[in-house]
């Protein structure tokens, strides 16, 4: 099984312009994710995907893999189907996101590993939620999975609702658990989901692996105990300054 890993990296960014140049403690960020990505030893090639000749003068000036893709793109998938297309040869296919400067490599292969089995198609990362803030945190993606480790649902709220059950307690009752985005895919799942049209709970939630559930399409999840910080913001940049030390 050959394994592709791609890192779809924009330079626009609402919150934080120029976001995968960013400098880390003398480093980019596009940079640090390509060297912790690079550590996983089920990939058997890295690139980074862009839109952003900037973006590619940096990668190439670290030695680093890069291809140029177009700019009409909506979301990081298509830009990963793009490149599987004029990459042709890998069974898999890894994204792996660019606002993650910290990955550990240990997810990447354990993500990769799911493909073992052969019944898995797309397979994505969760994590236990261990806070009440962060259980209704709108910003953090929660995950409703099957006795088979499917995702059957994701939503912004916190779900399910333990009725009759005060909040507060909700996490002493239930094992919540929060998405990690990184996700991979068998190749020509890949190229197939990029070619569905936007649908009903992916424009409510505004959360994209909706429109594969909504499809018919199964996405199998392993669960990680390592936390990760997805760069948005100044403040996530210092969280970042601060993890490096």
């Amino acid at each position: 099984m050959k394994i592709l890993g791609i890192i779809p990296a924009r330079f626009a960014s609402t919150r934080l312009p120029g976001k995968p140049l960013v400098n880390l403690a003398g480093k980019t960020m596009i940079r640090r994710v390509y060297e912790q990505a690079l550590q996983a030893h089920l990939i058997n090639h890295l690139v980074v995907a862009t839109d952003d000749e900037r973006i590619v003068k940096e990668v190439e000036n670290f030695g680093g893999n890069v291809i140029l893709t177009l700019t009409q793109h909506q979301s990081g998938t298509d830009r990963c189907a793009e490149v599987a297309e004029k990459i042709p040869g890998y069974d898999v296919v890894i994204n792996i996101q660019g606002d993650e400067p910290l990955i550990n490599p240990a997810q990447i292969n354990l993500l990769a590993s799911c493909f073992n089995n052969p019944s898995t198609s797309i397979a994505t990362l969760v994590k236990k939620i261990e806070t009440l803030d962060e259980l209704h945190n709108f910003g953090t993606p929660k995950v409703v999975l099957n006795k088979q480790l499917e995702a059957i649902y994701f939503s912004r709220q916190a779900l399910p609702h333990l009725r009759d059950i005060p909040q507060i307690d909700w996490l002493a009752q239930h094992t919540f658990y929060k998405h990690i985005g990184i996700y991979g895919f068998l190749t020509p799942t890949l190229l197939s989901i990029s070619k569905l049209a936007t649908s009903t709970l992916e424009k409510m939630e505004m959360l994209e692996q909706l429109r594969w559930i909504e499809n018919g399409h199964k996405i199998k999840v392993a669960i990680t105990d390592v936390e990760s910080i997805s760069v948005d913001s100044v403040e996530d940049v210092e969280k970042v300054l601060k993890a490096l030390g």
